[in-house]
């Protein structure tokens, strides 16, 4: 709590200069970003879509052993139906009447029945395994291409990776120690601007008599207050925190002082 309440005692000038710090450095984490550009999203869509097709065709394959299985099982039945005619021709030899000769003749008849039934269904089935083949050998292919573009995808965002990971930990280590210099309240609204807006911009630089994020004109009262920095003031369009232009050189001035403090350091070193 008390580093919050140091930092909201600090003149208002110290807090535009913060606050346009740490735009600075978020600007600079952004554009790493985009050197990335939506390969980690495509990298991360192919993966769903490949975890999809993984169980599209654990399915296929399932159903494909079921329809092998039947018809297995229709030409069992058909064996059976064949050993059971052989086995009615042969009490027609044996028969005591004409009764039983025509009981044996309806159950032959019975079993040629069940083989044509059999016949049909195992076309049938067959129909089906060639459609289920087609389909399967289609996702089979789908899931290889998806495979191959995502490999592609994910070497070419680790190479990116790897050339933009030193600098993006380094603005990382700069945004934590710009945020610490910045009060809770100031913070929680420079956020809510940085995640509202798609290019991230919270704090603009007045330029041209604009807005240097909606390109709004601004007034001369305001830039002229802007110039004063007395108090912190948002663009009346878009919201964002407005700063005068003088803040970059500002900064390429403190940026003079700390490297002169560092050299002469090191000279007393």
């Amino acid at each position: 709590m008390a580093k919050k309440n140091a930092n909201s005692n600090l003149p208002v000038e110290e807090k535009l200069q913060n606050l346009y710090d740490l735009q600075l450095v978020n600007t600079q984490l952004n554009n790493i970003k985009k050197l990335q550009g939506e390969l980690p999203l495509e990298v991360s869509a192919l993966e769903t879509e490949i975890v999809t097709l993984d169980k599209k065709i654990a399915k296929l394959e399932d159903e494909h052993k079921d329809l092998q299985l039947s018809i297995v099982q229709h030409e069992n039945k058909i064996k059976e139906a064949e050993a059971l005619i052989e086995r009615y021709n042969s009490q027609q030899n044996n028969v005591k009447n004409n009764r039983e000769f025509e009981a044996l003749t309806r159950e032959v008849e019975l079993q040629k029945l069940d083989i044509q039934l059999a016949n049909k269904r195992i076309r049938e089935t067959q129909q089906k395994l060639g459609n289920k083949d087609t389909t399967l050998d289609a996702s089979k292919g789908r899931q290889e291409e998806k495979r191959a573009d995502m490999t592609l995808k994910q070497e070419e965002l680790e190479k990116i990776t790897a050339k933009t990971e030193k600098d993006e930990q380094k603005f990382l280590r700069k945004e934590k120690r710009a945020r610490k210099k910045i009060d809770d309240a100031l913070l929680a609204v420079y956020d809510r601007l940085a995640t509202t807006y798609k290019n991230g911009l919270a704090v603009v630089v007045v330029e041209r008599d604009a807005c240097g994020g909606c390109f709004s004109q601004v007034p001369p009262q305001t830039q002229l207050e802007l110039g004063q920095r007395k108090r912190i003031i948002n663009c009346e369009h878009c919201a964002r925190v407005l700063v005068a232009p003088n803040i970059q050189t500002s900064l390429e001035e403190l940026e003079l002082q700390k490297e002169e403090a560092e050299a002469a350091a090191a000279l007393e070193q």
